[in-house]
């Protein structure tokens, strides 16, 4: 239990977080690898590259320091976080590294400014925030290990299979090395694989969203090509996995993870909303819901460039076919003279909230969306336009978490 001293003073950084929050954790990761150079085994380099990483654990402080007196309204946060750390194979002991850098960078950053009073209540406040994530965590190991065909850590599975879905999108299907049984998931869930790149220091670890069915034999995931991006991202993994991961090779993942959940209790329509690659945890979700034969209405809306790079259309097709409360909707934004010719989509550009509102049967629906940040933006926007309540309003980030808003 924090005193009210130190929470008073762990108020009065908020401003200042705001202000130096990233430069703080940008730092933060500089000293953390400096002197554990092991933890880049755990952490995503590319979203290091690319700030991604430093500006969400800004986001996650600055959120911790505003709630210090009610840390209970950032549970949601803290259980996101905790999944993908259970994910990663974040134990305690990693804790108190953390906190050493974490403080040593604010002192690094602030200077003076950061006196012994702050730098103490933010050890205090660190302490606080630290177990509740411990806690948290130490439940999931345990979930994980013992649910049926569960597993600590990373295991050993066969590709099956793979599959290329569209130019750029290859599903792999995998299956347990040892015969054994596996977890089942929740759709919308993923799964963390870890990398090892012959010529590489450093494993890579990434999460890549589930798109099948749960309680099957076998894990499937639908994996995007991310080679030739404008934006100089790190697709090392991704063309590694396309371009020499076989049938009969092997992959280490973790078991299911995630808090980005389909609802099956509310028996209200479901609009699923998806850009790009941000289909694959929407796919599951509709593969779920048609094999539980629920009378619910059911939208599924994606947008994607072109035909070309449209992944697991004929899949979803035949699965709306299937159901008559079921209709899909297709956005093309450069169509192709085929994908004219064919009819193949339902709508040119992008999407927008009067578009929306002539295809879905019902405003009073459960809304989940996936896909590039400025694609969740936009249907972000367009449903807080239309007034729709937040509670009703899912969505998944690939990658850290970023701000809609």
């Amino acid at each position: 239990m924090l005193s009210q001293s130190t929470i008073a003073t762990i108020k009065s950084t908020v401003p200042v977080l705001q202000i130096h929050g990233v430069a703080i954790t940008k730092r933060f990761y500089e000293m953390l690898f400096e002197s554990h150079p092991e933890l880049l085994n755990i952490f995503n380099h590319a979203n290091q590259k690319q700030g991604k990483q430093q500006t969400a654990l800004a986001n996650a402080v600055y959120a911790a320091a505003a709630n210090i007196d009610k840390l209970e309204s950032i549970l949601p946060v803290v259980k996101g976080i905790a999944h993908k750390h259970r994910s990663l194979g974040v134990k305690p002991e990693h804790y108190p590294i953390v906190g050493q850098h974490l403080l040593a960078a604010i002192k690094d950053v602030l200077g003076d400014a950061a006196t012994d009073e702050i730098i103490n209540a933010w050890a205090d406040a660190y302490g606080v925030i630290a177990s509740v994530f411990i806690d948290v965590e130490k439940e999931m190991y345990t979930e994980a290990a013992a649910q049926l065909g569960g597993w600590d850590g990373f295991r050993p599975f066969k590709v099956e299979r793979k599959v290329e879905e569209s130019d750029v999108i290859t599903s792999f299907y995998l299956v347990p090395e040892d015969g054994g049984s596996i977890a089942t998931f929740e759709p919308g869930q993923y799964l963390s694989m870890k990398i090892d790149i012959p010529g590489e220091n450093h494993s890579h670890i990434r999460q890549y969203s589930l798109s099948g069915t749960p309680g099957l034999p076998f894990y499937r995931v639908s994996i995007k090509r991310e080679d030739g991006r404008s934006d100089h991202s790190d697709g090392r993994v991704s063309v590694y996995l396309h371009k020499t991961i076989q049938a009969g090779d092997l992959l280490h993942i973790s078991a299911p993870a995630g808090n980005f959940k389909l609802d099956q209790e509310d028996t209200r329509p479901i609009v699923l909303i998806s850009g790009g690659v941000g289909l694959t945890p929407m796919v599951s979700m509709l593969r779920t819901l048609a094999g539980t034969k629920a009378n619910r209405s059911v939208t599924f809306i994606h947008a994607a460039q072109h035909g070309g790079v449209h992944a697991l259309k004929a899949e979803v097709e035949e699965l709306v076919s299937q159901h008559p409360a079921y209709s899909a909707y297709f956005i093309y934004n450069n169509p192709t003279d085929e994908d004219r010719e064919t009819k193949a989509f339902h709508k040119e550009g992008y999407i927008d909230l009067p578009w929306l509102q002539e295809v879905v049967p019902s405003k009073d629906a459960k809304y989940y969306f996936c896909g590039p940040l400025p694609f969740m933006k936009a249907v972000n926007l367009a449903l807080k336009d239309w007034g729709t309540p937040s509670e009703d309003i899912h969505f998944e980030f690939f990658g850290p978490a970023g701000a809609l808003d």
